[in-house]
Formats: structure tokens, sequence, C-alpha cells
């Protein structure tokens, strides 16, 4: 699975029933042990499986379930990216909120955080920037759709509490930061992305695997 044939397949309109059955394929391959993708638990609350990195392209399948322990958000679930995001649903559904973000002073609800992530790493800034958020306007997506998100907007992903989801992520370039709204009074932290062992990231996969053969 190569960012350049994906991301052709995925913004040309017409994503056939290939994507998923190769997709299946690999994930099966993940379960029995016969791939080196590792999964990695992501602060975020979905467990990553790693399909390809390399320069500023990068392929994922994000994992959503109520069968992996979530690490737990030290800021906010609203955060902006430094890269493009083209992401296609697998299973399940994804609600994906363009958060309304305004530079604000006395009214500011939440602080801007810098996130510089090396090394499985996540160092988490506090800035000077203060803003008012509210809940913005909202897209939902079932499997088989795909959206598209510009490096530079506040969003939220929210997937329904009890529903598996499983997405492909595409991403491209870097942009400036990585940015995520957190409390006002939230000091400098360090978040560790958590690398699941040989037979997690099985399970993880095996899972999916089950899920996405009953699509």
């Amino acid at each position: 699975m190569r960012y350049e044939d994906l991301y052709d397949e995925l913004t040309s309109g017409a994503v056939t029933p290939a994507l998923p059955r190769r997709t299946l394929r690999m994930l099966e391959e993940i379960a029995e042990g016969r791939s080196a993708i590792r999964a990695i638990r992501h602060p975020l609350g979905f467990v990553c499986l790693p399909v390809e990195r390399g320069g500023e392209h990068g392929v994922c399948v994000h994992l959503w379930s109520g069968a992996f322990p979530s690490p737990g958000i030290t800021t906010s679930e609203v955060h902006c990216h430094s890269w493009d995001l083209v992401s296609y649903v697998l299973y399940g559904q994804v609600l994906n909120e363009l958060a309304s973000v305004a530079d604000s002073g006395a009214g500011a609800t939440h602080r801007v955080f810098e996130v510089i992530s090396a090394g499985g790493v996540d160092n988490i800034s506090p800035t000077e920037r203060t803003v008012r958020y509210t809940g913005g306007r909202s897209g939902v997506y079932r499997a088989g759709d795909v959206y598209t998100l510009p490096a530079g907007v506040f969003h939220r992903s929210v997937v329904p509490e009890g529903t598996d989801t499983a997405t492909i992520a595409l991403g491209s370039g870097r942009h400036g930061t990585d940015l995520s709204l957190g409390p006002l009074g939230s000091r400098s932290h360090r978040v560790t992305r958590e690398r699941c062992d040989d037979e997690e990231t099985a399970r993880a996969a095996r899972l999916a695997a089950e899920h996405l053969a009953r699509t």
C-alpha cells in the first residue's frame, strides 16, 4: 500500500472494492505475524498501524475500539495538523467537526499548545495564544466515504461510543507545527506514544480484519 497509489485512488472519486480487499490481506498478514508493522497507541485514543513512513508522505490504518485501552488525552481532542489529510473509512463511522476557533483575551476558553513529535515522544508546550473555541460544522463519514482536511485547520474526530471504526489515513507535507487546544493553565509536558508488542499488534489487526471481512 503505497502513498502515491492510494492518493490517486482516493482522490479520483472512484474507489473500488479492491481497496478494502487489499487492506484485509494486509491486516491478515499482520495478525499472522508475517509483517514488520507494529501498532502504536495514539494519544487521541486510536491504535495506529504505520503502513508507510518516508519523507513527507505517510500511510496509516487507524483503529478505534473499546477493546483497546486509551492512554488518555492531556490537552483536548481539538487539534490541527501540520500536514494535509486524506482519509478513507473502511468500516464504522467518524464524525469530523471543523472547530470554530477565534483569538480571544478575557473571554478565552483554551490555550494553543505546540506539539513537537520525535522518536515516539510528543513534547507539548503552551504558547502565548489563547482562543475561544466553539463547536463548528460537522460531517459524518461511513464505510466507503473519503474526506480531506488541509493542514492548519482545527478539528476533532469523534467515533460514537460502542462503534468500532477503521480508516486509512494519508498524510502529506509539513506546514508549520502541529497544534492542540488545552486548558488555559496547563504547563509543558511530554507524552510517550506506547508501542504495542507483537501479541497486541496481532490482536488489533485480527479484530480489524474480522470487522472488515463482514463489511
